[in-house]
């Protein structure tokens, strides 16, 4: 209690026996003031305690709140992922129920409409250009006791596309592979685009049996199956341009047996037209050729590896371009050994090849201009070359070939000369897309002629290239 009210209080005890006067008065109203002060002193000090207890209350409503935002929240999430997968179940139906009938009906497998790559062939080209010097005026090129025939020859002077080609090949469906080779070259000054080669293969027949179809090179010999650029020289030995214009393809098939042995040994047979040099005129119904064809080959230890091969074709020509009609029969024998460190030919090694040619003939010769010239042409004509090439490494190589041709002794052609060239060259890989080659050539092609060349050759591929054969 205020002490101020006491004394008031003791004053207004002394003051009550008597009768009231204004002093009195005023201690009673003070003394009223004063009871209403102490009354109303509890109530005040509760309100100054109560406004902590509000705010208290306040934090527990917006708890309370945030709780019941947060269990609504859990509530929502935990439904939209009942929802999701109420969906995923609802999508998966469908698919499931739309294939079902699919493997019911079982259709033939369609690869092409399956396999998006297969309206895609692997492209590959290749540009092959050259410089040459001659000091025999091609024009003036005779070679004693073979005519130049199937394009075959010394090459032009100066500067030439070559060969350029374009490849596309492709995996038809599971049972057949295709592939065509446009060649594109000059002749007498006209640009010429022409179907080299176009053949399906077939890729499932049982027990090693390999069947083509279309036009091709033949499998003869060892380079004849090569393509131009594949070659360690710029130009094909002497025996391929004398017995087969460089190189022999045409239309038929070709049947081939690979023996499932550790040895590679394969056998082969080819029926083909007859169009191309040495045949002509497409003899015996259109199946003016036949081939026969054998190659071994295996390694020896690491460093070393080796093919050996066989071949045989026979013509029934009518009217071949060297004015042969008859029959003829082409043996042919290749031999190629590799030594490479390793295995590795890419990185260095020494390669030496050879083959030899031996042609039989019995028929006549037909002059084109003066038929008074026609001759019986029976009669037998060889070949042969060997080569060495080191592949000092991945980047430079070089090489030494020697080329022989022996004439027959008699016949429209007949010759004691036997033509032969020597043959060096350098070449530059800038990798296995592109190479300059440097060649230098010798070439005897008759007892009064020498011819000195001196060649520049570029080569490049772009696009899908499969690896080159053995």
């Amino acid at each position: 209690m205020n002490p101020s009210c006491l004394s008031v209080r003791a004053r207004a005890a002394d003051v009550s026996c008597s009768s009231p006067s204004p002093t009195t008065s005023r201690w009673r109203r003070s003394l009223l003031a004063c009871a209403v002060v102490a009354a109303l002193s509890p109530a005040l000090a509760f309100a100054q305690d109560a406004a902590p207890t509000d705010r208290v209350s306040a934090l527990e409503a917006k708890i309370k709140a945030l709780e019941d935002a947060q269990a609504a929240t859990a509530q929502a999430l935990q439904d939209a992922r009942a929802e999701i997968e109420a969906m995923k179940a609802n999508a998966s139906q469908p698919v499931a129920q739309a294939e079902a009938p699919a493997e019911e009906a079982a259709p033939p497998i369609d690869n092409a409409a399956s396999n998006p790559n297969a309206f895609n062939p692997a492209i590959s080209v290749i540009l092959n250009g050259s410089y040459a010097y001659h000091s025999l005026n091609p024009d003036n090129y005779l070679r004693a006791g073979f005519p130049l025939a199937g394009g075959a020859g010394p090459g032009p002077q100066g500067f030439s596309l070559g060969e350029s080609e374009f490849a596309f090949s492709s995996n038809i469906d599971d049972k057949f592979y295709g592939q065509v080779t446009l060649s594109v070259e000059n002749e007498d000054g006209q640009d010429k685009l022409g179907v080299e080669e176009a053949y399906i293969d077939t890729t499932a027949m049982p027990a090693g049996f390999s069947l083509r179809a279309g036009r091709f090179f033949s499998n003869i010999g060892y380079l004849n199956s090569h393509h131009a650029h594949t070659d360690a020289f710029s130009d094909r030995p002497l025996a391929y341009q004398a017995f087969l214009g460089n190189q022999y393809g045409d239309d038929g098939v070709q049947l081939r047996w690979v023996a499932p042995t550790d040895v590679f040994f394969e056998v082969g047979g080819e029926i083909l037209r007859g169009d191309a040099f040495p045949s002509g005129g497409a003899g015996h119904a259109g199946a003016g050729v036949k081939t026969l064809f054998a190659h071994a080959g295996g390694d020896v230890g690491t460093d070393n590896e080796w093919l050996a091969g066989v071949s045989m074709l026979r013509s029934q020509t009518d009217g071949a371009e060297d004015g042969f009609r008859g029959d003829e029969n082409l043996y042919l024998a290749d031999f190629t050994w590799k030594w490479a460190p390793g295995g590795n030919t890419k990185d260095g090694g020494v390669t030496v090849r050879s083959e030899y040619f031996h042609e039989d003939r019995d028929g006549a010769y037909h002059d084109p201009v003066d038929a008074t010239l026609d001759q019986p042409w029976n009669g037998q004509r060889q070949g042969a070359y060997v080569e060495g090439i080191w592949r000092i490494n991945r980047t430079w190589e070089t090489g030494y070939r020697y080329d022989r041709l022996w004439a027959d002794e008699g016949g429209p052609f007949a010759s004691p000369f036997d033509p032969f060239r020597h043959s060096v060259m350098l070449t530059w890989r800038n990798s296995e897309f592109s190479l300059l080659r440097l060649q230098l050539g010798r070439d005897y092609p008759n007892a009064a002629d020498t011819d000195n060349i001196i060649s520049l050759q570029y080569q490049a591929t772009f696009g899908a290239h499969g690896a080159h054969k053995f």
